[in-house]
């Protein structure tokens, strides 16, 4: 379980494909490595890897063949968020992420106001019943809120630390990105819609 506040970026050193997975080793000179134990998860652009492997800056994942079909941005020298798992004591200061993506998510646009970036993100049809105004998503791991929800479209707000601090200061038009959607609302749904038989 995550909180959606990345601590920091690393570089995609290796993605090698293993049959239909892949193993994955991910470097960050500013991620804090103490602590940190094979078996641990880290969210890796929202998504959650168990650490297989640990060597000087550099974290080895495996990554499954589901995660490979549903996830962006496992390639060579991207740049990827991480954020290690919370604690009980952790101050929850985004929302709730399972680090379980949903599907990948299109930038449309990209626009400048005041110094925050307003994106406007096209999400596949299968999550929008998922999305409100006000209502939390996760961003390639990071926790953030609706400002507008459309048809197809989302419209987010970035304040200027969250761009400096995550890789979403690299997104542009045309740009992929890993959403993850409130999990609340996926347990609300399958209530309500299974309430008869209860």
């Amino acid at each position: 379980m995550f909180t959606g506040i990345v601590e920091c970026t690393g570089v995609v050193k290796r993605c090698e494909t293993v049959g239909a997975a892949a193993s994955l080793v991910v470097s960050s000179d500013l991620f804090k490595m103490d602590g940190v134990a094979i078996g641990d998860s880290i969210a890796v652009n929202g998504v959650c890897l168990t650490v297989v492997g640990l060597s000087g800056n550099s974290l080895e994942f495996d990554v499954s063949p589901e995660t490979l079909k549903l996830v962006t941005g496992f390639v060579v020298g991207a740049v990827v968020n991480l954020e290690r798992a919370m604690t009980l004591n952790s101050l929850i200061g985004g929302h709730l992420v399972s680090g379980h993506v949903d599907g990948t998510g299109k930038i449309e646009a990209v626009d400048e106001k005041d110094g925050n970036w307003e994106i406007t993100v096209t999400v596949p049809s299968a999550l929008n019943r998922y999305l409100v105004k006000k209502g939390s998503i996760t961003v390639n791991g990071v926790s953030l809120t609706v400002n507008e929800d459309k048809k197809d479209k989302v419209l987010i707000n970035l304040v200027p630390h969250t761009i400096n601090m995550t890789n979403l200061k690299l997104i542009k038009p045309g740009t992929y990105v890993n959403l993850e959607v409130d999990m609340l609302a996926r347990y609300a749904e399958k209530l309500l819609t299974n309430s008869d038989s209860i």
